[in-house]
């Protein structure tokens, strides 16, 4: 008897069946039958079903001789299913990879509840990944599992039946069943949770739900919409059958009348010529199982309105009141927008009179990746300054969640308010990372010290003028216009040098001093390594892996390239890794896997830090290979997918010619390379030597103060001078255990 059983309807979906039951089968926890159903499907779904059956043991075909709709494809799947728990899957959908262990780790945390309710994200086809707005009502704080009493709220998530997993003694028992016709998964999902004795739930993503272009019924104009009501008698049906559950009538209503109201204002469903019967109908069911007493008070007002006037079958009066709703809301928008207008116009005004001031001679004003916070190389720039020139006063452009990094005697500047406009036009130093306003004018007297965030691997610039799917903007004029501001870039090696001046030219001055960032390599201490590895919970004796990928141009959703639950199974107790997702997917749903050795690093806001505490550094493609290589420790490159990232952004050599390390093309080849030892062998080492030595050149922890003399103390000769990379001596990893030093850190506390 398998763990899971995976049921998986097919109705016109042949583009996205392959990949929704490779989701299924490729899942690290293998303990499950899929039950994929043919319902009749005029396309190919029906010979994939067959395929992917003669190829896999585990996969069972079912061909239905008439096309019967979405509930009873799934009644069939359900008659034959064997597993412990029953899963429900659309064929254009897919499970998330570790899903299954994941849910499976669950239900047995929580006892193996009746019902296990877990996340979904939506993946949209431009490749957007969006996940549910109501996940925080997944918390996992509180008991393991409850009933639905405890926690209601979860009534008013989105009721489908692909975001759960159900105990299959618990359906049978209860009898439940998918009726025919569109909208089947209330008169399911509402009984399976109204009547479950125990519930738990999961918060983390396990399906990707597929928003469709075109070809989805819920943005299909039919009649068929209204079987909504059909639907919602039974769910009234069942509660009518159960004394027990009538104290969850008003709820019900509720929701029904949110439900009618939102389906009737979405005018991609109902065609025009049955609107009246819809809200006829619709007036109808909710006099007919209105439960006595007041509306909750937790609905909003304009809610309770909208809800009354549907039940009094006053139609004319919904839509004028509907009209209102929509207009004050436009009105609000328009105000919004003109009160901004007037706002920004102001700081235009207050932006050009400021330019006619004097500069500010003693003031230097910096910023980091598009307003983030204290990092990179103008972070250690500004920290030198202040050390150097005292005399100096520094400003941080900065989001406000972001100004807690910034250091007391540095001034922080809000994006787009007042003193950041006073600022941009009255400091005589200006420094970033990436790029200041489009709306910046530079000054006679100004200067702009571009220090660029990585050596550049992938293509940049006026290179991907022939890579419109990796170019963030076609505006390569303005991007030059941009350049033309620049009084000096900043270099770590030749190779960025030769790179930058073709890819964005312009009359700037190149400073081949190193990256400052850096430098901290070369300053930190074996206490300064103990201190931080203890920071970051990494138990002693362990080896830490930092695994660092780059962003893919191709994709907005953060890709998955590894499970980290079966590497770290693999390589055993020795090694803890530290995960860091790159800024580009900020926003995306996190990695939710949960191990004691797996370290979520994504929001810590040092990757220096992080290079120092770690013994080795996994990446593919990101410029963080550069930086890792001035520590001299082992890097290992994971590139399983170099072919498509070429074929998209492009690179300016092939790093599988010189790479800093080892070269995994695989997850198993991966592992093996970390559990021979490979990658601190002899040819890892003579690797990383080469690499040093062509992309090093500058980086020997004193880039920071060569940057301020000739910057900002206007001194023409680099100094000190750079230390040739033989007499370099950058900070050792981690002592092996039992030897660590006492903590008297230098540099952090």
């Amino acid at each position: 008897m398998p763990r899971f059983s995976v049921i998986v309807p097919a109705y016109k979906v042949q583009a996205y069946l392959q990949e929704s039951l490779d989701s299924v089968l490729s899942q690290s926890f293998p303990d499950l039958e899929l039950i994929a159903v043919d319902d009749a499907s005029p396309d190919a779904c029906g010979s994939i079903i067959d395929e992917y059956a003669a190829r896999d043991p585990r996969v069972t075909a079912v061909h239905l001789a008439h096309n019967l709709g979405l509930g009873p494809a799934r009644n069939a799947g359900l008659a034959r299913a064997t597993g412990d728990y029953l899963i429900f899957l659309d064929g254009d959908d897919t499970l998330a990879p570790g899903a299954l262990q994941a849910v499976t780790d669950r239900l047995k945390d929580t006892g193996s509840p009746d019902v296990l309710v877990y996340d979904y994200a939506r993946t949209f086809w431009t490749g957007e990944l969006v996940r549910n707005r109501l996940a925080h009502r997944l918390s996992e704080e509180g008991p393991a599992s409850f009933r639905l009493a405890d926690r209601p709220a979860l009534l008013g998530m989105l009721m489908v039946v692909w975001n759960k997993a159900y105990r299959r003694e618990y359906v049978e028992r209860e009898g439940l069943q998918f009726p025919p016709g569109l909208y089947e998964d209330t008169p399911w999902t509402y009984p399976a949770l109204l009547a479950a004795e125990s519930i738990a739930v999961l918060d983390r993503v396990c399906v990707h739900y597929r928003q469709r272009r075109t070809g989805s019924i819920l943005t299909t104009t039919t009649r068929r919409h209204l079987d909504i009501f059909d639907q919602y008698d039974r769910v009234f049906g069942y509660l009518a059958t159960r004394p027990e559950l009538e104290r969850w009538r008003p709820t019900v209503h509720r929701r029904m009348a949110e439900h009618f109201c939102a389906l009737y204002a979405d005018p991609r469903r109902l065609p025009r010529a049955c609107r009246a019967e819809f809200f006829r109908r619709a007036a109808a069911l909710l006099r007919r199982y209105r439960a006595a007493g007041p509306p909750p008070r937790s609905l909003a007002r304009t809610d309770r309105i909208r809800h009354l006037l549907m039940r009094l079958g006053v139609r004319r009066t919904y839509r004028t009141a509907s009209a209102l709703r929509s207009a004050a809301l436009a009105a609000g928008r328009a105000g919004v927008s003109l009160w901004r207008g007037l706002r920004e116009s102001a700081l235009r005004l207050h932006y050009r009179g400021q330019r006619l001031l004097p500069l500010r001679p003693e003031l230097a004003v910096f910023s980091a990746y598009w307003h983030g916070g204290y990092a990179c190389n103008p972070a250690a720039i500004e920290a030198k300054l202040r050390e150097l020139a005292p005399r100096m006063r520094t400003a941080w452009i900065c989001d406000p969640q972001h100004a807690a990094t910034l250091p007391a005697q540095t001034a922080v500047l809000r994006p787009g308010s007042a003193a950041y406009w006073t600022a941009l036009a009255r400091a005589t130093y200006l420094t970033t990372n990436v790029n200041f306003e489009r709306a910046l004018v530079k000054r006679p007297g100004q200067v702009l010290l571009q220090t660029q965030h990585g050596t550049p691997l992938k293509r940049v610039g006026l290179d991907l003028q022939d890579r419109p799917a990796a170019t963030p903007t076609t505006d390569f004029a303005g991007l030059l216009r941009g350049a033309d501001q620049w009084d000096y870039l900043l270099s770590a090696n030749r190779h960025s040098t030769l790179v930058w001046e073709r890819a964005i030219p312009s009359s700037y001055t190149t400073l081949e001093y190193g990256y400052p960032r850096n430098d901290a390599f070369h300053r930190a201490t074996s206490q300064d390594v103990v201190a931080l590895r203890e920071r970051l919970g990494i138990p002693l004796g362990s080896t830490a892996v930092l695994y660092a990928p780059t962003h893919r141009d191709y994709r907005r959703s953060r890709p998955e390239h590894l499970d980290f639950e079966r590497v770290l199974r693999d390589l055993g107790p020795r090694f803890t890794i530290l995960a860091r997702t790159h800024l580009t997917y900020a926003d995306a749903p996190a990695p939710s896997v949960r191990h004691p050795r797996l370290v979520d690093v994504s929001g810590y806001p040092s990757v220096e830090e992080l290079c120092l505490a770690s013994d080795a550094l996994v990446t593919d493609y990101s410029s963080l290979m550069f930086d890792y290589a001035a520590l001299d420790r082992p890097i290992v490159i994971h590139a399983d997918d170099w072919e498509a990232y070429e074929a998209a952004r492009g690179t300016y050599f092939d790093l599988r010619t010189c790479p800093p390390g080892a070269i995994a093309r695989t997850e198993d080849e991966l592992v093996d390379i970390f559990t021979t030892g490979h990658w601190q062998g002899s040819r890892s080492a003579q690797l990383r030597a080469a690499f040093r030595s062509r992309f090093c050149s500058y980086d020997d922890g004193h880039a920071a103060e060569r940057v301020v003399r000739r910057v900002f103390l206007n001194e023409p000769a680099p100094t000190p001078p750079i230390t040739p990379l033989e007499e370099r001596t950058p900070a050792p990893a981690a002592p092996p255990l039992g030897q660590e030093p006492h903590l008297t850190p230098s540099l952090w506390p």
